[in-house]
C-alpha cells in the first residue's frame, strides 16, 4: 500500500509540474468545465477534465491489474 501512495504521489507531482504544456493540449477548457467570473472572486470547476483524467487512470489501473 505504501508503494501505491507514493506511485500516485509521484503522478500528481508530475502532473502539476507539466500543468502548463498540458493546458496546451486544451485540459482544462473542456466542454462540461465550468468558470464563474464575478468581481471579486473566480469559480472554476473542472468538471469535463476531472471526468477525462479519472476515466484514463481507471484504464491504466484496470490494465495493470489484469
Amino acid at each position: 500500500m505504501a508503494r501505491f501512495l507514493i506511485i500516485v504521489g509521484l503522478i500528481l507531482v508530475a502532473a502539476g509540474v507539466l500543468w502548463p504544456l498540458i493546458q496546451k493540449f486544451g485540459l482544462g477548457r473542456l466542454p462540461g468545465d465550468i468558470r464563474i467570473e464575478r468581481e471579486s472572486f473566480t469559480l472554476y470547476l473542472p468538471l469535463g477534465t476531472s471526468l477525462l483524467i479519472s476515466i484514463v487512470v481507471s484504464l491504466i489501473l484496470w490494465f495493470l491489474g489484469r
